[in-house]
């Protein structure tokens, strides 16, 4: 089965932090729900895992990362990425990303991804992994544009310094770096529950 998704979401930083982020493997990962880069191949190949739980049940798929492009000038990154659960289920992904400007305090993240899902996940349909997907990206969303929110704050020491303050003294004068932000695991019993509260009101809802 094939999901094919185009999202757009808003990132509070500007485009050169709001990148730092986007062009790393290693920070892009934890902004997505229960995953983690297990270890670097090289420049452009990953290993990786992420973890889904439903309720106390959770599926954990193992796979790769392969960076098709990289591009600077841009603000694009291009990947793919493969993996598979003990359960026989298996899944795809080729994204295309790329950040578009507003201000200097703002931008756009801008996304289109074709999922393949096979197995016992794809038994669950279009709509459901349509919904799925959408809880998944937007808490992506939300983690990315806190690290790139934090990454903003790390370069403004070296834009603000006073006329004959060295960038080591206006970096000493800024706020304490915060912790690192990660995304929390996705529980799927939450959406589970949505879609029921969805079902029902549609099915009573739709009576006369």
């Amino acid at each position: 089965m094939e999901v094919v998704l185009d999202k757009q979401y808003p990132v509070s930083a500007g485009l050169d932090a709001a990148w730092t982020v986007l062009a790393n493997m290693n920070e892009l990962a934890t902004c997505m729900p229960g995953a983690q880069i297990t270890s670097e191949v090289d420049a452009t190949h990953f290993t990786g895992s992420v973890r889904v739980k439903v309720g106390p049940a959770v599926a954990a798929f193992s796979g790769t990362i392969e960076i098709l492009a990289l591009d600077p000038a841009t603000r694009t990154l291009k990947m793919l990425g493969k993996g598979a659960d003990k359960g026989g289920s298996s899944a795809s992904m080729e994204l295309t990303a790329n950040l578009v400007a507003i201000d200097a305090h703002s931008c756009t993240l801008v996304g289109h991804a074709e999922v393949i899902v096979n197995g016992k996940f794809a038994q669950f349909g279009g709509r459901m992994m349509g919904s799925v997907s959408d809880m998944i990206l937007g808490q992506f969303a939300v983690v990315f544009s806190q690290k790139a929110a934090v990454a903003q704050a790390a370069l403004a020491p070296a834009a603000s310094a006073a006329p004959g303050e060295s960038t080591a003294q206006a970096a000493a004068a800024a706020p304490a770096p915060q912790a690192p932000v990660v995304a929390q695991e996705f529980n799927a019993l939450g959406l589970v529950w949505a879609l029921l509260k969805d079902f029902f009101a549609k099915l009573f809802g739709g009576k006369r």
